[in-house]
């Protein structure tokens, strides 16, 4: 599983990284860093990652 984001759609609210802190963070602006872009989720952090990719108000996380 890969999982995009839109940083255009991003508003900075951190569920993300509540939910999968190991594939995303905040940068010191509050910007989205997607720690495995352009890679696939390891197995271990699927899980996490899904609920991350759920937990997005603005809905700037899929799954690919």
């Amino acid at each position: 599983m890969r999982i995009i984001a839109d940083y255009d759609r991003c508003e900075g609210h951190g569920l993300c990284v509540d939910q999968a802190p190991e594939v995303f963070d905040l940068d010191d602006d509050g910007e989205l860093v997607h720690h495995l872009e352009d890679q696939d989720v390891p197995a271990a952090l699927e899980e996490a990652a899904g609920r991350a990719v759920d937990s997005c108000p603005v809905a700037a996380l899929r799954r690919a």
